[in-house]
């Protein structure tokens, strides 16, 4: 069974990057076998119903402006997979999720930025599904644990965010991480790990800094998302956390 990931897009530019961060990613797919398909969750896709791409090929978004010319070259042209995106439908309808297909939209920065350092030959079916910030945390966890059988049916499920992501106080200069992110990262580290699901699901009130490190939801959703699809064995592990601009958390967790 493959595990289910959460992975940290960054910024942008991300995928020109050469650092720890994407040589790990980049690293990726030699440490779990090649899967059927991958499902991603992205921050930047957000719908009040809960959305699942049905195309035949995908296009990529540029949903950015003023980073490099060569970000606005690249593509990522995947297969969809309209059996998965029906299934994946069956399985929402199933734990009476309300949810909807979408035939047009293309992949956002990100989905296909991190799955073109993770499998830059984009020959791996993908469905990306949206995000809605106005769940409450617990509607979040049992989203992705919906999607939990997928994992033994070598499905890849990915959750694309940001733990600190907080783009009015970055400081794009600077090499020094700030204290309130690292203390936000490190209560989450240990929630993680003993999967504290009740104060995850609290962490605006409970953790450090939380106002800081996640001022809106939608790149933290993510993380609940792909946990809840590892509810099963509930083990999380932190395979990288790196910071970038002072605050912004670059992260990988797998939940097995």
């Amino acid at each position: 069974m493959i595990p289910s990931y959460f992975i940290a897009h960054g910024a942008p530019s991300l995928v020109l990057e050469d650092h720890a961060y994407t040589e790990m990613l980049k690293q990726f797919a030699g440490h779990i076998p090649k899967p059927k398909a991958i499902v991603i969750f992205s921050a930047h896709w957000e719908e009040p119903i809960q959305t699942i791409s049905a195309v035949d090929r995908h296009h990529v978004i540029y949903d950015f402006g003023g980073f490099q010319e060569e970000l606005y070259k690249m593509t990522y042209p995947a297969r969809g997979s309209r059996p998965l995106s029906e299934q994946i439908q069956m399985l929402f309808s199933k734990q009476e999720i309300a949810s909807k297909l979408n035939v047009e939209r293309g992949l956002d920065h990100g989905a296909w930025a991190v799955l073109k350092l993770i499998y830059p030959d984009a020959d791996i079916p993908v469905v990306a599904l949206s995000v809605n910030r106005y769940l409450t945390n617990e509607q979040q966890y049992y989203i992705g644990k919906a999607l939990s059988e997928l994992r033994e049916q070598d499905v890849l499920i990915i959750g694309s965010g940001g733990t600190v992501h907080h783009l009015s106080r970055l400081n794009w200069r600077s090499d020094h991480v700030d204290e309130w992110a690292e203390a936000f990262d490190q209560w989450l580290d240990h929630k993680l790990e003993t999967w504290d699901i009740d104060a995850l699901m609290n962490y605006r009130e409970l953790a450090p800094h939380a106002t800081e490190a996640v001022p809106t939801s939608e790149h933290f959703i993510p993380l609940l998302l792909a946990m809840g699809s590892g509810d099963k064995n509930r083990r999380a592990k932190l395979l990288h956390r790196s910071y970038q601009y002072g605050n912004l958390s670059l992260s990988c967790w797998q939940f097995d």
